[in-house]
């Protein structure tokens, strides 16, 4: 291994040393209070190491989301690679991949849904904010194309899937808000399984062609 791999791949891990801490440290005390001092006193560093790294405690924050939107694009590829043509198989495979990203991370999932619609976004880099668009971006597309498969066999309503993409991810994201809010989603997993499926089946039906006479 030549030096300059070597200093790339410490550059790395260190990086994902101060993501690991900030991680602690975000779940311990909440963002609001969690300061970037903490952050270094978690990670062992010096807290002029971790602005090598990141320029503020915002895209630190933001960063945590790019590791779950980069499983999301993974499921949803998945689901729309499967063998099967069935609309409703599919459906129902990405409704589970839905769950299987918040058991994935949940607490990340959370905060990212809470990152979307806050001042924070406006904190961080060309860079990183482009790049958040794009995963997200793409899976979205991925997703909207799984309903326009099943709008093409005549299975689902002829809808704009690019709508009926935000609609789905919406029922995702108001669950678990909801769940979250009223404090069950970490202490009932099975109960936010359970709206999820239900929120879930009856999009299904909304967007389904009824059924010959």
């Amino acid at each position: 291994m030549g030096i300059r791999e070597r200093k790339k791949r410490e550059k790395e891990r260190r990086r994902q040393q101060i993501i690991v801490a900030a991680k602690r440290m975000f779940s311990k005390k909440g963002f609001n209070r969690t300061t970037m001092e903490d952050i270094a006193s978690e990670a062992e560093l010096s807290p002029g190491t971790l602005y090598l790294y990141f320029k503020n405690k915002e895209e630190l924050y933001a960063s945590l989301s790019l590791r779950i939107l980069q499983y999301l694009l993974m499921r949803v590829e998945h689901v729309n690679d499967m063998e099967s043509d069935d609309p409703e198989e599919k459906l129902s495979a990405l409704s589970d991949a839905m769950y299987d990203i918040y058991q994935f991370d949940s607490m990340t999932i959370v905060n990212m849904f809470h990152l979307q619609s806050s001042e924070t976004m406006k904190n961080l880099s060309t860079d990183l904010l482009k790049e958040i668009d794009s995963l997200f971006r793409r899976s979205m597309d991925i997703i909207a194309e799984i309903f326009a498969q099943g709008s093409r066999r005549g299975a689902f309503r002829d809808l704009d899937p690019g709508t009926l993409a935000d609609i789905f991810w919406s029922c995702f994201s108001g669950v678990v808000l909801l769940a979250t809010s009223k404090q069950t989603a970490h202490t009932d997993r099975d109960g936010l399984k359970t709206r999820l499926d239900e929120a879930f089946d009856i999009f299904r039906r909304g967007i389904s062609t009824p059924a010959p006479a």
